[in-house]
């Protein structure tokens, strides 16, 4: 199902997209739907990534293991290697200033 829209284009950008829509062999229109297609996907997926980074943050926040980005390299570059390699143990966290009796 489509829905009909009026987009109303700059001249100088209309200018643009015929010449790019010609050499991709479709019509400007078809050209700026896949185009508009695009950019919502990477709308959405930039979107994803910081809702993902958000919660990791959060986790991280309250406890969750962390990993020196060095060992996970390794262990990452040995594996795709082909090489066996344990995996990274998690690093030890600084303690709570207050804790302990600070």
């Amino acid at each position: 199902m489509t829905t009909p829209t009026t987009l109303k284009l700059p001249d100088a950008l209309k200018q643009r997209i015929d010449p790019l829509a010609r050499a991709a062999g479709k019509s400007a229109h078809a050209w700026m739907v896949e185009a508009l297609e695009a950019q919502a996907t990477l709308a959405e997926l930039r979107s994803q990534f910081i809702d993902d980074a958000r919660r990791s943050a959060a986790e991280v926040d309250h406890g969750a293991p962390l990993y020196a980005a060095e060992d996970v390299h390794a262990y990452i570059v040995a594996r795709a290697a082909g090489r066996a390699m344990r995996r990274p143990k998690p690093v030890k966290r600084p303690a709570k200033k207050g804790a302990g009796g600070r």
